[in-house]
């Protein structure tokens, strides 16, 4: 029988990696993700995980690592936040283009300067463009599960691209829950070991990797990336049905609705305040609002067609972000109205930004936003919450 533990969401993350069996975990602690990489590294010491633990010395190490023992066909894991994870940054498009099955936790957490711990998603959007699969989780359970279904997906032959599944730092990473743990027999059944993709070097394979393309065929290759990564939607809904089958409790597709059908209006949201809006969405629902939530789930590749399907082309559509592309909006916003426009949507569309820094979002910010989507308050198409001072 699965057991049930009392877990932060570095603990769930470290208990998804150690079932998961990796060959190899690269790690440099930064906070918030210190206790995921410290968990995992007692569980090397206590001898409940066979692998090479390597304690690197930066961030960027710990990318370049992961490349080298992902190119050799090991299983591969690291994980990283913030500062680090742009620190990384460079080694993120070697690792997609070379099609290595990489899996990293990052715990979401503002950017410098000014200098700050806490968790908004500011660095996640610094990485879209790298070619990495994009998962944002919204509890612990969901953490340590995407952990398991994360290294399926991206050790697909049809797929082979890294993934980053993306923790709201303290918020998760640092906040306890009751989480189920698998039991090891069932991954191994759900998660066999790693086949060697034939494009990995191998002894009696000799080949060059992270060769130079010059402009006759470089496109070609970027456009082949795109096209195949873009098969990772169809992958994650299967992979996630076939967990569900498995261990009793699934996730959905890239992007969920939560009482959407008759929605008037919708928000869109990303990682842990989802479960927040999630009881905003209820209790208005009792009063008589015609409200729904979109929950989304992975924001590289984009779900352009789901959202289409979620949403009817003139309900009003508002995107929390907890980020900011500065001088511009919202990343998660550009990208969601860039697919309702696509999709021949007539319907209004709100930027909600807050969190930023980690500063909270308030079932009260929600419930104002949801006054805004309803035409019941004015709002700027751009809306910043809980500012508390005037600039």
């Amino acid at each position: 029988m699965p057991k049930y533990d009392f877990l932060n969401g570095n603990e769930a993350v470290a208990y998804g990696v150690k079932l998961s069996r990796p060959h190899v975990v690269s790690a440099y602690p930064i906070t918030p993700q210190t206790k995921a990489v410290e968990k995992i590294a007692q569980f090397v010491q206590d001898g409940d995980l066979e692998c090479e633990y390597m304690h690197v010395e930066s961030e960027h190490s710990a990318m370049s690592c992961a490349i080298g023992s992902s190119s050799v066909g090991a299983r591969t894991f690291t994980a990283t936040s913030s500062q680090g994870l742009l620190y990384m940054l460079e080694g993120l498009p070697y690792a997609s283009g070379a099609r290595l099955p990489i899996v990293m936790m990052n715990a979401n957490r503002s950017i410098a300067t000014p200098w700050n711990i806490y968790g908004d998603q500011m660095d996640a959007m610094f990485a879209l463009p790298t070619g990495w699969i994009q998962i944002f989780v919204e509890d612990a359970q969901e953490a340590l599960d995407m952990m398991i279904q994360s290294f399926k997906l991206a050790e697909d032959h049809e797929i082979l691209t890294p993934v980053m599944v993306n923790m709201d730092g303290f918020v998760l990473s640092h906040t306890y829950e009751k989480v189920q743990i698998p039991e090891q027999k069932d991954v191994d059944d759900f998660l066999p070991e790693i086949v060697t993709a034939p494009h990995l070097m191998q002894d009696e394979n000799p080949m060059s990797m992270c060769i130079s393309a010059g402009n006759k065929h470089n496109m070609e290759f970027k456009i082949k990336q795109h096209k195949e990564m873009e098969k990772a939607f169809e992958k994650f809904e299967e992979i996630d049905l076939e967990f569900e089958k498995k261990f009793g409790r699934g996730y959905g597709s890239a992007i969920v609705g939560y009482c959407h059908e008759d929605a008037e209006c919708l928000l869109v949201t990303a990682g842990s305040v989802t479960g927040t809006a999630k009881n905003v969405v209820d209790k208005l629902r009792k009063a008589g609002k015609k409200v729904g939530l979109l929950k989304l789930r992975m924001i590289r590749p984009f779900p352009i067609k789901l959202l289409k399907e979620l949403c009817s082309n003139n309900s009003t559509i508002g995107v929390l972000d907890k980020n900011i592309s500065f001088g511009y909006e919202g990343s998660l916003f550009t990208n969601i109205n860039s697919a309702l426009k696509q999709n021949n949507h007539i319907g209004e569309t709100y930027n909600f930004i807050g969190g930023i820094g980690g500063r909270d979002i308030t079932p009260e910010n929600i419930e104002e936003m949801f006054d805004v989507l309803l035409g019941n308050k004015k709002a700027e198409k751009i809306s910043f919450y809980n500012m508390r001072c005037e600039l």
